[in-house]
């Protein structure tokens, strides 16, 4: 899919615990040697896309990438059983959001269509706490350690302050059962407190941005906002699509693409304007357009 021009739309591939970052342009898809495993101990699978010769894997990091769940735990290295996750130990935190109705927390996507609102976490049902939603969402443990909502909430007050840079999260959303979206890379801004009607909540604001965490990471960084998807389109085109690449009818490594790229007068909350394409003819589109 095609950003902004004259940036380069780029990928992103994670090969040996390090990010390699690659355009989509010949000259910088022909120089990078994009190479990687498609799954633990099988041959590469090479593919000719749009004339260049690029190693595909599941390893390939890109925004709107359909994952699912066993393989977003693999390919984080971590069992994901709780949806905050702070400093997986790569520099960055990862979070799993959901907007659906029966989601345990009111997550949302504000309209500007770049920043979430996260909601913390309940304290754990115990005997002492039959009812996690009656009580306030902790920021500390019973042994006085920071819970998830207390390290979150501490990185984003350091920005606040200005003691520290933002802090980067991976967002990945729930679109289906053991079906997720990986919604990219986001900025950690700011948190609170709020009360609703019976109890004290957290709330966390997240701006998407461009890039990786190794580039939004720097300091010379100048990051771009990128807008994310609305959930009721990628629900809306997964079932339309029938969870299959519209090309070749592929229902692995699929991508929410946009049909005319947002760059070009696109839209990404129309239903019309999105689709699925598996990461071969993802690819092989946007190195036609370009």
């Amino acid at each position: 899919m095609v950003r902004a021009r004259p940036r380069q739309p780029r990928y992103w591939t994670a090969h040996r615990s390090r990010v390699v970052r690659a355009s989509r342009t010949k000259r910088s898809c022909a120089s990078s040697g994009l190479r990687s495993e498609r799954r633990p101990g099988s041959r590469a699978d090479s593919r000719l896309v749009a004339g260049l010769r690029i190693q595909w894997s599941v390893d390939i990091l890109m925004a709107n990438e359909i994952i699912p769940y066993l393989e977003m735990c693999r390919r984080e290295a971590a069992s994901l059983q709780r949806g905050m996750n702070f400093e997986l130990g790569k520099g960055y935190s990862v979070i799993l959001m959901s907007v659906r109705s029966n989601a345990p927390y009111r997550d949302r996507l504000e309209a500007d269509g770049s920043t979430i609102i996260y909601e913390g976490h309940d304290a754990p049902r115990t005997s002492e706490t039959p009812d996690p939603k009656v009580v306030d969402q902790p920021e500390l443990t019973p042994s006085g350690t920071l819970t998830q909502n207390g390290k979150f909430l501490h990185a984003a007050v350091q920005f606040r302050c200005g003691t520290a840079p933002p802090h980067l999260v991976r967002v990945y959303e729930k679109i289906h059962q053991g079906i997720w979206s990986y919604n990219g890379i986001f900025q950690l801004v700011d948190a609170w407190r709020e009360r609703d009607h019976r109890r004290t909540l957290f709330r966390f604001k997240l701006v998407a941005v461009e890039g990786d965490e190794a580039t939004v990471a720097s300091p010379d960084a100048k990051t771009e906002r990128r807008r994310i998807i609305p959930t009721s389109v990628k629900v809306e085109v997964w079932k339309r699509d029938n969870g299959r690449c519209v090309i070749c009818g592929a229902t692995d490594d699929l991508h929410f693409d946009h049909d005319l790229p947002y760059s070009l007068g696109g839209t990404s909350v129309k239903v019309e304007n999105v689709q699925l394409l598996c990461a071969r003819h993802n690819l092989s589109k946007g190195a036609k357009i370009l």
